[in-house]
């Protein structure tokens, strides 16, 4: 059996190449190979929003997203956001508002957020909620994530 070719990767602005196959999906490479942890593996069925990052900025759902669709492209996850000491503008907001509970949700509502912001950094309520309508919170802080996600907007954080 012949070797794979690498399939090329640039996440958070580190260059990988990787001899996986091609059809892992994202998700799985980034917490098992790259060891990043914050998308969450929720449903795999790319319908809850937990394993969301940005591919060339707009948010995507990575367990559903084979590796050689992300070759080539630009991967970011929450760790490629910020740092404890320096968040990005939308997790200060989430930490402001206190937007978490459990947090299981937080990654893929900050990357959809964050996604949102980059393409329309004035939206209005109804377009909020439109880009979160599809991010699952079970803990019931949506109340919370929609103030963190006005406040970014309006202190034009992104």
């Amino acid at each position: 059996m012949m070797p794979r070719p690498p399939v090329t990767v640039v996440v958070n602005g580190v260059r990988h190449e990787l001899a996986l196959d091609p059809d892992t999906p994202l998700l799985m490479v980034l917490r098992n190979d790259l060891a990043l942890n914050g998308p969450k593996y929720g449903c795999g069925l790319g319908e809850c929003g937990a394993c969301s990052v940005l591919l060339d900025g707009r948010a995507v759902r990575s367990c559903v997203l084979p590796l050689s669709r992300a070759a080539g492209r630009q991967v970011t996850t929450l760790e490629g956001l910020g740092t404890i000491a320096a968040p990005h503008p939308v997790q200060a907001a989430f930490i402001a508002e206190q937007a978490a509970q459990c947090g299981y949700c937080l990654n893929g509502m900050i990357m959809t957020i964050v996604s949102l912001l980059s393409r329309n950094p004035h939206p209005d309520e109804a377009q909020i909620r439109s880009a979160l309508a599809h991010n699952l919170c079970r803990c019931g802080t949506h109340l919370e994530i929609l103030a963190a996600a006005r406040r970014a907007a309006a202190e034009g954080m992104v």
